[in-house]
């Protein structure tokens, strides 16, 4: 194991549970990147790029049509080559193939399986975070994110969210990844990003395999 610094890490969860604001944290955590003496910034990817659509809050891989799911697949494919030929870098996903299958279920009942994806995750190291909070922590986090929302209809049924929130941990728990479950309830993003480091320096997650 050498000392270089290269974790790879995957934030799911549903809306609201701060998993932007966390990558952001933890693009700048001693512990996840080491000490800096300039900034700058490792890769932030997040498969709710809507990149598949020529139009605000259009559609990518997490929310593709029946007749984008070869595009999807194939994209997620160029992902994980990319990881490989990379593999000694780090890493930072803002939602990845557990908020595809969420979405893909809730909205067309099919389950894709990314038995493939997620070998080929785990053999370069990757963990898994699960952002969570309290259900009576919903309206005030919603609160906040009205302020700077340049959608905010899309917040106006929080039960949509805690019901997803309780689905993806069904698929988190059926992930091969190692995994930790993080509380935002207080919206502590440091106190998070802190959790976060720590958990993955016990695991061995801040180096290469």
């Amino acid at each position: 194991m050498g000392s270089k610094l290269c974790p790879k890490i995957i934030l799911e969860g549903t809306r609201l549970t701060l998993k932007t604001e966390i990558a952001f944290a933890l693009n700048e955590h001693p512990k996840i990147v080491g000490p800096r003496a300039y900034r700058y910034h490792s890769p932030i990817i997040s498969a709710e790029w809507c990149g598949f659509t020529n139009h605000p809050w259009g559609r990518g891989l997490i929310n593709f049509e029946p007749h984008e799911e070869a595009l999807a697949m194939e994209t997620y494919q160029t992902w994980v080559r990319l990881f490989e030929l990379l593999r000694y870098y780090s890493w930072i996903i803002d939602r990845f193939h557990i908020s595809t299958r969420a979405y893909q279920i809730q909205t067309y009942g099919k389950d894709h399986d990314f038995t493939w994806l997620e070998e080929r995750l785990a053999n370069l190291g990757f963990h898994l975070i699960f952002c969570t909070r309290e259900p009576a922590t919903f309206p005030n986090a919603r609160e906040e994110r009205l302020r700077v929302s340049g959608k905010p209809a899309q917040y106006d049924d929080l039960e949509v969210f805690m019901n997803e929130q309780e689905f993806i941990r069904k698929l988190v728990r059926e992930s091969k990844l190692p995994m930790l479950e993080v509380d935002v309830s207080d919206d502590d993003v440091n106190r998070v990003a802190d959790q976060i480091a720590e958990w993955m320096e016990k695991t061995g997650g801040l180096w290469a395999k």
